[in-house]
């Protein structure tokens, strides 16, 4: 879901099963410009909408440390590349979680980015006021890396923040003294894997043992989170994927009699299952 010149394009969507993009997104030219090589275009939810890589119009994706169990989602076939170690490091959207979940699945390091910090040019959007572009990586130092790259200010993404260009390498070798922890009640109800519960409250005790100051906190609005996100996101896709109508771009139905039944067809035919839920 994120534009590639020449190199299709397709949201894992039949929708754009054939589309092209004549330009690179902002965060590609970035990498090109140094000296990064692209090596191909990876499985997804279709139009990022899912958690498992399991709603698409293409193949399944699998995670590479037990193929009986889904990378995540929605970028699951970028974690699933970098985790299977065909490539260094890969890029990803992350609008409710998408890069973050299946780093978490596929052992990776995943970064949602700081919203306006990395460019949106040539993403793809899906809920544009939750939508970044991010990273996949094998370990902090390579994501340092690539956010050197992709971070910073583009004239071409109304959100783009403009600020100095940071080198995230030289926070690598900093310290946590001083630092405060919040570790939210609302976060371990039940339900939470007990495997889980205890990996992360291990991680607390390192981050203390090294001088951060852990503490319990409250987010009482935790519970409202995931109804929230289902309202502005879905309202936000219906707008964003109202633009596949079958005449401008996109898959166009055979199945038409006239300009109204282009619309329905090829929306009932092109968008898959998840898709037609959200919107």
């Amino acid at each position: 879901n994120i534009c590639t010149n020449r190199l299709k394009t397709t949201c894992a969507s039949k929708m754009l099963e054939n589309f092209i993009p004549p330009y690179d997104a902002t965060v590609i030219g970035d990498l090109k410009k140094d000296g990064a090589l692209l090596l191909g275009k990876t499985n997804m939810d279709e139009f990022a909408m899912g958690s498992s890589t399991e709603n698409s119009a293409f193949k399944l994706v699998r995670n590479p440390w037990d193929t009986e169990c889904v990378p995540g989602g929605s970028s699951g076939g970028s974690a699933a590349a970098v985790a299977s170690g065909e490539a260094a490091f890969a890029l990803g959207s992350d609008t409710g979680g998408s890069i973050r979940q299946p780093a978490s699945f596929c052992g990776l390091v995943g970064i949602k980015p700081t919203y306006g910090l990395v460019s949106r040019y040539g993403l793809v959007a899906f809920a544009s006021s939750l939508d970044q572009i991010g990273a996949f990586t094998k370990d902090v130092e390579d994501m340092a890396v690539v956010l050197n790259s992709i971070a910073g200010y583009d004239e071409k993404d109304s959100t783009s923040y403009k600020m100095d260009k940071k080198d995230y390498r030289k926070a690598l070798g900093g310290d946590v003294k001083g630092m405060k922890i919040g570790i939210p009640a609302e976060y371990f109800k039940e339900g939470i894997s007990s495997d889980v519960k205890s990996s992360v409250l291990d991680a607390a005790k390192v981050f203390e043992s090294l001088g951060a100051e852990v503490v319990d906190i409250s987010l009482p609005y935790t519970e409202y989170a995931l109804a929230v996100y289902y309202i502005l996101a879905s309202a936000e896709a219906s707008s964003n994927l109202a633009r596949f109508d079958g005449i401008r771009y996109g898959y166009r139905s055979k199945k038409f009699e006239d300009s109204i039944d282009i619309y329905i067809n090829s929306r009932t035919e092109g968008f898959g299952d998840e898709v037609k839920r959200r919107i």
